[in-house]
């Protein structure tokens, strides 16, 4: 069989990995576990992993401080396991560059979805531009964003990391250049899954890109805020 690509759980309980293992595993994944943060980057070391599923509340070196030192590196996909109404480690993780968040008790038909939705903006993270809708590169202050190769570059041609719902907020503005979005049409548009009610995702994605690519990040002029509407992006 055919695998989807393999995971990476991380979570102190060993009931949880193991039925995450055995779930994800019967659906064509193919899966490795972690018992902390020491375990997890062993394995990055020795074995190529698509995603990890990382729990926050984890004795010892928590889930966000991982994810922290994790993205500093590595721009592997991350969905972050939250206590259930924890909202500020949404919050939080989607800062420091998780892809996705799920909360515990996690409903496993949701896990799936989610871990696939995050690898298709990975393996695929925007539908190539077609004639009219976008050139294939647009400028993002210093930067210049390349449609085709997802990349973002410096005017030296050097590349920014960037995480796969990063590039495809990007390459939606420069798709839509001059046009207000509103969130729930960035949130159908970019985020590939249906409308979530925790909408503050998409002003917290478009907050640390903006750390990224405007001179200053609290007074931005090339993805400017409409007060009431959402965000439009305007290079000029």
């Amino acid at each position: 069989m055919t695998t989807s690509g393999t995971i990476l759980i991380c979570d102190d309980e060993q009931d949880v990995r193991e039925m995450l293992q055995e779930y994800l595993s019967k659906r064509g994944f193919e899966t490795v576990a972690a018992s902390n943060s020491e375990e997890l980057r062993g394995t990055l070391e020795n074995t190529q992993i698509d995603l990890i599923l990382l729990d926050i509340n984890m004795p010892g070196e928590d889930g966000l401080t991982t994810l922290r030192l994790l993205r500093s590196t590595d721009q592997v996909p991350v969905v972050m396991l939250t206590a259930a109404g924890e909202v500020i480690d949404k919050i939080v993780g989607l800062e420091m560059g998780a892809d996705d968040y799920l909360a515990k008790p996690v409903d496993l038909r949701e896990l799936e979805a989610r871990i696939k939705a995050v690898l298709r903006r990975k393996s695929d993270p925007v539908e190539q531009p077609k004639q009219g809708d976008a050139p294939a590169t647009a400028p993002f202050g210093e930067f210049t964003l390349d449609l085709t190769a997802a990349k973002l570059r410096t005017a030296s041609g050097e590349e920014l990391p960037l995480t796969a719902m990063e590039f495809n907020l990007l390459s939606l503005f420069a798709r839509n250049r001059g046009r207000v979005l509103n969130r729930d049409q960035i949130l159908e548009q970019a985020h590939d899954r249906s409308w979530d009610p925790f909408d503050r995702s998409i002003d917290i994605r478009i907050s640390r890109l903006r750390r990224k690519i405007e001179p200053n990040p609290q007074k931005p002029q090339i993805i400017k805020t409409v007060r009431g509407i959402g965000y439009i992006y305007d290079p000029e």
